[in-house]
């Protein structure tokens, strides 16, 4: 019966270490151009701050947190993180 288990669950294992390994790649790369986006937008904001409106200035800034690296690719590093985690968990069920 566990060799049964160990022979279902390869092909979902494999499938998943190379989600993850594709999203690691995905995501190293967007977390660059997100870093470059977010400074541009930082700059923008700041220099909106000043001299046009505060409030489009907030709203900018908050968009540039967002797209830096410490916002929603930190969201989707986690968020990979607990899909690896899950199948490290059925790998250590199956093959344990």
């Amino acid at each position: 019966m566990k060799i049964l288990l160990k022979i279902l669950f390869a092909p979902a294992i494999a499938l998943l270490a190379l989600f993850v390994w594709l999203c690691m790649g995905l995501l190293y790369c967007s977390s660059f151009v997100f870093g470059l986006a977010g400074t541009v937008i930082a700059l923008l904001g700041v220099a909106v701050l000043i001299t046009y409106s505060v409030t489009n200035g907030i709203i900018l800034l908050v968009i540039a947190f967002l797209v830096s690296p410490v916002g929603l690719p930190m969201a989707a590093a986690w968020l990979l993180s607990k899909v690896q985690d899950l199948r490290y968990w059925i790998q250590d069920l199956i093959y344990g």
